[in-house]
């Protein structure tokens, strides 16, 4: 459509994992301009349930009209919603209903590889690298030797390794280099150079504007002139026509010219004919190009493989598809006896040791063909460490402490000892028990001074009520308390209980009646 530039494809590269030193990132080159200058891409984490990374959108503008010249971005994984699995291989099980897309988190389920108890970030584990190669046609930004401009008509590949330019100076691109000083086969040298264009810190000095290198005269020197490192081929693209001859083509692209300067002349785009349905009558039906070839029917010696193309739209005249639908051919593997060791593929995960916390769990595989004790080295059996909720953390408390002293010096008291807790209960675990004991303690008698002095001080005011009573006949009326009352004396007759002389001589034993 007219709202899409450039349709960005690269070869897939299957595991995602596949570490550089065996392949490089896969790349591609696209197109941009000032109407669409919005970049987007996603590519899926092989194996995975339905993981992905990405960008949306990102705006390869800068704010004063010109364009980046080079982004890196750090990316973290995506689920798109129509798997449910939670390890990079798990079988298949399809969401239903699908759910939204939505960044991955370290807290998803404890099986995840990107599991977190403590809920931290996602680390990233894919990056992006976007460089500007080049700038085509009339330009946005057209003010002159700016410092966007200086540095954008710096290429990336420009600062060799071990260049240590800085940063703070820009020079114009290297000169072609000089004939050399020799025309013979004596070593000789030829120069190159470049101007300083800016000093953005008069601080710093700016050197290094020449440069040499050994060489010799034509026909003088070993080595070939640098080839053009190509990258490798894109997929090739659909047929351009339903049904009949049609073409396909595919692209690559130059990775990196020759550094004598010369032009790659190798080709950036390939085009081939193709044929979807050969028969294109009313009578005939369309199907779609060839599939995958299916993996060989044994793993050594003569075997088959199959593929198989499926029917997009049945004839139009109702008759029914005579295309063949599959092929088979004949496909080689290596000689039987040459493999000692055939495995049968691997088991799935067994359960984890354990019901929560950290544990293990194992899989396993078996030899397919009888082989004799320690020929095969293969393991056959792997094992790894599971992740399952926490453990439920009963609360702990330290020893008892020594009981300390009794309250009182004398008489009854209590003493109480306590202990500390010193792990609280966690994730459902058994709360804390009592932190402090108290029992009743009676260290000895209390002394007789002082039972004394409280007696003499109760015979004083009995003494007192004596005389009080002495006064008054014995017929009258006289105040006092009944047997057991707790109530002191004095408290009786503040109230004023009247006793009768009968009442009197019943309560002879009353220690309030003297």
């Amino acid at each position: 459509g007219d709202d899409v530039m450039t349709v960005i494809k690269t070869k897939a590269q299957w595991p995602a994992w596949q570490p550089h030193n065996i392949r490089a990132a896969p790349s591609a080159e696209f197109s941009v301009d000032r109407a669409r200058h919005l970049m987007s891409f996603l590519t899926m984490l092989g194996p995975s349930p339905d993981w992905n990374v990405g960008l949306s959108g990102e705006d390869l503008c800068t704010q004063d009209c010109g364009w980046i010249q080079r982004l890196v971005k750090d990316l973290v994984p995506w689920d798109a919603g129509t798997d449910s699995g939670v390890t990079y291989e798990s079988p298949n099980k399809p969401s239903n209903p699908q759910e939204r897309i939505r960044p991955l988190t370290s807290l998803d389920h404890p099986q995840s590889p990107f599991y977190d108890p403590s809920g931290g970030a996602m680390s990233p584990l894919a990056r992006v690298v976007l460089e500007r190669i080049a700038r085509k046609g009339e330009q946005c930004n057209t003010v002159p030797d700016t410092i966007d401009d200086i540095v954008a008509d710096i290429a990336q590949e420009e600062k060799e390794e071990g260049d240590s330019t800085p940063e703070t100076c820009i020079y114009s691109n290297w000169s072609p280099w000089s004939a050399c000083s020799s025309s013979s086969c004596e070593k000789g040298r030829r120069m190159r150079q470049r101007m300083l264009k800016a000093q953005l810190d008069p601080t710093v000095p700016c050197l290094h504007t020449q440069d040499f290198e050994p060489c010799m005269g034509p026909g003088c020197s070993e080595d070939e002139s640098s080839t053009c490192m190509m990258s490798e081929w894109i997929s090739w693209s659909p047929c351009s026509a339903s049904c009949g001859l049609g073409m396909r083509s595919r692209e690559r692209y130059v990775k990196q010219f020759p550094e004598d300067g010369s032009s790659c002349t190798l080709p950036t785009e390939e085009t081939e004919k193709c044929v979807v349905n050969h028969d294109c009558s009313a009578s005939s039906c369309v199907v779609t190009e060839w599939g995958e070839w299916e993996p060989c029917s044994v793993s050594c010696g003569l075997g088959m493989r199959r593929r198989e193309r499926m029917v997009k739209m049945e004839s139009s005249d109702g008759s029914p598809c005579r295309v063949q639908l599959a092929e088979v051919e004949k496909c080689m593997m290596p000689e039987c006896n040459a493999l000692v060791c055939m495995l049968s593929p691997w088991s799935d995960w067994g359960e984890c040791s354990v019901s929560c916390g950290v544990g293990m769990r194992s899989r396993q595989r078996m030899l397919k063909t009888p082989v004799e004790p320690g020929l095969c080295l293969d393991e056959l059996e792997q094992v790894e460490k599971c992740m399952l909720p926490e453990c439920p953390t009963d609360c702990m408390l330290s020893e008892w402490s020594a009981w300390s002293e009794c309250n009182k010096s004398c008489g009854k008291g209590h003493m109480i000892r306590s202990r500390m807790v010193k792990l609280e209960p966690q994730s459902g675990g058994l709360p804390c028990p009592e932190t402090v004991q108290r029992k009743k303690c009676k260290v000895r008698k209390c002394s007789r001074g002082s039972r004394a002095s409280e007696k003499k001080k109760r015979q004083g005011a009995s003494d007192r009520r004596r005389a009080k009573q002495s006064r008054e006949p014995l017929d009258g009326v006289y105040q006092g308390m009944w047997r057991g009352d707790p109530r002191t004396c004095d408290e009786h007759e503040e109230e004023g209980q009247s006793l009768s002389a009968q009442q009197l001589q019943k309560q002879k034993g009353n220690p309030c009646v003297q």
